[in-house]
């Protein structure tokens, strides 16, 4: 078999394991779990990370569980939090649930026949009848009130809190991740969970009611928080999380986002968020630092973490329409949805005329309409001269005609002056 340990260890991916985890793990197929909680109808590449953890679980030979936690996600995990979470109603985590299951199956295999096939669980399942009595009687009395304490992220949360303290809800947390842990161990033979090094204490705490309540031997293993090398989070833009979901983030936007990382970020993050194997990432590494103005690091990384999360049509209409604004055609431009020409061109002065001023001269386009050029004198030299494009296509005549076909996704004129001055001129 695959050492699954060693693998992530040689991509930074290990923050804590439990002694013993990667003996456990080498004696044969193994079954470990990563939860995940539907706050949201779509993953962020946040949760990227424990995706990916359990990807390379599944290529080494061994069965993950995806748990989605409909019922935990119904209190709200309080570790590294600095406020307690809006507490979701059952219909939207319903719904939230199966926006998630559908991500999933895009990095695990849940539908072969392979022994290690993925499964995916939702703990709402073993907890909905379970009553409160009944749970604090059978659970509660196996974890003692100083245990819990003792844990980093109640502390944390309490001495930040201090005025105002922690919920019984969001304490009771702990114990219910910890069950969760219990369950599958005892239902599914899960003797793994993984996650992030926040959720080391809500881990940990399950391993230890497997022991208590039947003797069992649990294992635990957490990767690093992700944050950038100038130590701000990972995965947030100006406009908010970088959603896996498309109608959240584009995947030209999402592209641009892998694109755009520092030197310093691309050489862990080809590590933790593709597949690519040592030797190539090395080669590439190597290569990179002998030029790093190709960014070729860069592109690889945008490819591979695209292609896997999109696919790679999307990819392939992400990566033309980045090169919008260094080349292409009248063709790509009108193939750009809404969206993304919106995106593209996000930084692009703008205009506005009417939709009635069509048709109209390209120099009173340029010079009176809008004031794209300070005059129709100018205007006339820039045509001539072999400076103006509309819509990519270069205008050589003073007399040509804009009309209501040159206007992209029903909206849009795009007008450049030289190579790089973008202007966009909306039809209202």
């Amino acid at each position: 078999m695959k050492n699954f340990v060693e693998e992530l260890r040689w991509r930074g991916m290990i923050q804590d394991i439990m002694p013993g985890t990667e003996e456990k793990l080498m004696e044969g197929p193994q079954a470990a779990y990563v939860g995940i909680d539907p706050t949201a109808d779509s993953l962020h590449i946040g949760h990227l990370v424990s995706v990916m953890i359990l990807k390379h679980f599944q290529a080494c030979g061994h069965k993950p569980f995806a748990l989605v936690g409909g019922a935990t996600g119904m209190i709200g995990d309080p570790s590294m939090k600095s406020a307690e979470r809006n507490l979701l109603d059952e219909e939207t985590l319903r719904h939230n649930v199966e926006g998630l299951k559908a991500q999933l199956s895009r990095f695990l295999d849940f539908d072969s026949d392979a022994p290690n096939r993925a499964e995916l669980v939702n703990n709402y399942d073993w907890m909905k009848d379970y009553s409160f009595i009944n749970f604090i009687r059978d659970i509660g009395k196996h974890i003692t009130v100083n245990y819990m304490m003792a844990k980093d992220s109640v502390k944390k949360r309490l001495q930040r809190d201090s005025s105002e303290g922690m919920s019984f809800t969001e304490f009771s947390y702990q114990l219910m991740q910890g069950y969760d842990f219990y369950w599958l161990w005892k239902n599914k033979g899960c003797i793994l969970q993984l996650g992030g090094s926040d959720q080391w204490g809500n881990i940990t705490t399950g391993t230890e009611l497997i022991r208590r309540m039947d003797g069992g031997e649990a294992f635990a293993l957490t990767c690093p928080l992700i944050r950038k090398a100038d130590g701000t989070k990972f995965g947030k833009t100006e406009k908010g999380n970088v959603w896996l979901d498309a109608n959240r983030t584009s995947p030209y936007e999402f592209y641009q986002f892998w694109l755009n990382v520092s030197d310093e970020d691309a050489e862990r993050y080809i590590k933790i968020f593709t597949l690519l194997d040592r030797e190539t990432i090395e080669s590439l590494i190597a290569k990179h630092r002998e030029d790093p103005g190709r960014r070729e690091l860069q592109k690889v990384l945008a490819r591979e973490v695209t292609v896997m999360c999109h696919g790679q049509e999307a990819y392939d209409k992400a990566l033309e329409a980045s090169q919008m604004l260094f080349g292409g055609n009248s063709e790509a431009l009108r193939r750009l949805d809404e969206r993304t020409f919106r995106a593209v061109f996000s930084d692009v002065p703008s205009f506005d005329i009417k939709r009635e001023d069509l048709p109209c001269n390209v120099l009173d386009l340029l010079a009176v309409k809008t004031s794209i050029l300070p005059s129709k004198g100018e205007a006339r030299k820039m045509v001539q001269g072999g400076g103006v494009s509309i819509n990519k296509d270069k205008v050589g005549d003073i007399a040509a005609e804009i009309t209501v076909d040159d206007i992209v996704n029903d909206h849009y004129i795009l007008a450049q002056k030289g190579k790089k001055n973008y202007f966009i001129i909306n039809v209202l």
